[in-house]
C-alpha cells in the first residue's frame, strides 16, 4: 500500500509543529526597512563626508551641529545598529544549536548593539547641543 494512502492527515495537519510562523515576516520587513533607511542616510553622510576633505575641526563640528545633519546621523546610527542586531540574531538562530550558548549570544548582541547605538547618539547629541 502507498505511504500517502496510509497517512490520512491533511497537509496543514502534517505541517503543524514543524516550526514557528509567528515572527518571521515582521523580522524580514524590519530588516529591509532598516537596510533602506541606513542606505539612504548613509548616502547623505557619504556626500557630507566628501565635502569635508580639507575641512578643519571647527567646520566639521559646525556641520555635525546642524540639526538636519545631526538628525540624519542619529537616524543612520540607530538604523545601522538595529539592522546589525537583526542580522546577527538570524545568524545565531541558524548556526548556534546549544540553547544556553544561543541565549548568551543573543544577549551579548543586544547589549553590544544597544551600547554602541547609545554611545553614538549621545556623542552626536553632545555635539549638536553644544556641550
Amino acid at each position: 500500500m502507498n505511504i500517502r494512502a496510509k497517512n490520512m492527515q491533511t497537509p496543514l495537519k502534517r505541517a503543524r509543529g514543524l516550526g514557528s510562523a509567528k515572527d518571521g515576516t515582521g523580522h524580514f520587513i524590519w530588516q529591509r526597512v532598516t537596510a533602506i533607511a541606513t542606505g539612504l542616510s548613509g548616502l547623505w553622510l557619504l556626500g557630507m563626508l566628501l565635502t569635508l576633505r580639507s575641512a578643519d575641526y571647527m567646520v566639521v563640528h559646525a556641520l555635525v551641529a546642524d540639526p538636519v545633519n545631526a538628525a540624519v546621523l542619529v537616524a543612520f546610527l540607530l538604523g545601522m545598529f538595529w539592522h546589525a542586531r537583526l542580522g546577527l540574531q538570524v545568524i545565531v538562530e541558524d548556526y548556534v544549536h546549544t540553547p544556553l550558548a544561543a541565549t548568551l549570544a543573543q544577549l551579548a548582541i543586544l547589549f553590544v548593539c544597544a551600547l554602541a547605538a547609545i554611545a553614538g547618539v549621545l556623542a552626536v547629541l553632545r555635539i549638536a547641543l553644544g556641550s
